[in-house]
């Protein structure tokens, strides 16, 4: 079963979820990593940060996703890095 197949036939995931998934997804490298901003992403995906957020979180929950949060130098946030477990 393809990565495609598997989001799609999780009943457990929201809508939001599936296109935050396959946005991530998309973006992805070969090593499964990638580090859009929340903005970006809610920007992309038409869609409200906050709901970009929940979203994330349930990726998490599921295990479809791990985020890591990134520093800068001087200790501010800079964005997530997501790897993609499934």
């Amino acid at each position: 079963m393809s990565w495609f197949d598997t989001i799609f036939a999780d009943d457990n995931l929201s809508a939001r979820a599936k296109t935050v998934y396959m946005y991530l997804r998309a973006r992805a490298g070969k090593d499964g990593n990638c580090w859009p901003g929340i903005r970006t992403v809610a920007r992309d995906l038409n869609l409200s940060e906050s709901t970009v957020k929940r979203a994330i979180r349930e990726l998490e929950q599921h295990g479809y996703l791990r985020r890591e949060t990134r520093f800068r130098p001087n200790g501010g946030c800079t964005s997530n890095l997501y790897e993609i477990q499934k």
